[in-house]
């Protein structure tokens, strides 16, 4: 398939493709190295400036701000995803009272920047009697407007990828709309859109950290607490560190479940196929 694509490469590309790989790598260990260097030059490394982390009060406190982390990013995926799937069944739908505004609130939440929208949300409403906004639901309602009409656009791409024959087949034996979009369409879409949702996903986790603008005490919040206590040489190198480290084995480890999951997917699936073809053939 991929001599169909593009022209294999010869000799003298693959030789070429390996010496641009080995100049990468050494840009690569050439930053990190002076990161490194500036990190030492700096005494970043130094015991006094990663004294406040190994109080057991403040491995309490981080385990904290990681469940509440935690606690913000499952809400807003749960109902990022229901909404976008909301959005979907009227994006698609062939009424236009109903696809015209529903796209034009897909358009609005996405030109939105996220920290606006949590801003607006926790210092806008009050003023306007909304009195009820806590950190926590400016977060969750930022994150799941923004990323469900983000989601909204990913399925309806997955939907209109397939090919049109499935739905006209669907439609030729007398299912309706409703039954075509539940079991044939969307099924095959949220398969083959997976990687894109489980980014959007991963970008919500992420997001998450915004949330210490609106007062919200996450990882973000409680780093930037602890690097500005003067009293342990204000240590905000050692809390990014250890706030960024957490966040990228969340984010891998989030990854890795989503390819769990897409491979089970993927087996199931070719079983399926292969029962098809055995029946098929039986008959």
């Amino acid at each position: 398939m991929s001599n169909v694509l593009f022209d294999a490469p010869g000799p003298r590309a693959l030789l070429r493709h390996k010496y641009i790989g080995v100049l990468t790598l050494l840009v690569v260990a050439g930053l990190l190295g002076f990161i490194i260097f500036r990190f030492i030059e700096t005494d970043q490394f130094t015991a006094a400036k990663w004294e406040l982390f190994t109080f057991p009060l403040v491995h309490v406190a981080i385990f904290k701000a990681l469940l509440a982390t935690l606690q913000a990013f499952g809400v807003a995926a749960v109902l990022s995803l229901a909404l976008g799937l909301l959005l979907l069944i009227g994006r698609v739908s062939q009424h236009r009272w109903i696809s015209r505004p529903t796209y034009l609130f897909i358009e609005l939440f996405r030109a939105i920047p996220l920290l606006i929208l949590m801003m607006i949300m926790y210092y806008g409403l009050p003023p306007l009697g909304v009195t009820f906004v806590t950190p926590f639901v400016a977060v969750v309602t930022g994150l799941t407007l923004y990323n469900g009409s983000v989601l909204a656009e990913v399925f309806r791409a997955g939907i209109e990828s397939l090919p049109k024959g499935q739905s006209e087949a669907a439609y030729a034996i007398g299912m309706r709309k409703t039954q075509v979009m539940r079991m044939i369409l969307l099924p095959q879409a949220l398969r083959a859109m997976a990687p894109v949702i489980v980014s959007q996903l991963v970008v919500v986790l992420k997001d998450t950290a915004l949330g210490f603008i609106v007062t919200y005490q996450e990882l973000l919040y409680l780093a930037k607490f602890y690097g500005t206590q003067s009293r342990y040489d204000s240590p905000i190198i050692p809390a990014a560190i250890i706030v960024a480290t957490i966040y990228i084995a969340l984010c891998l480890l989030l990854a890795g479940v989503a390819k769990i999951v897409e491979v089970r997917t993927k087996r199931g699936y070719a079983k399926n196929v292969k029962v098809q073809e055995l029946v098929n053939e039986t008959a």
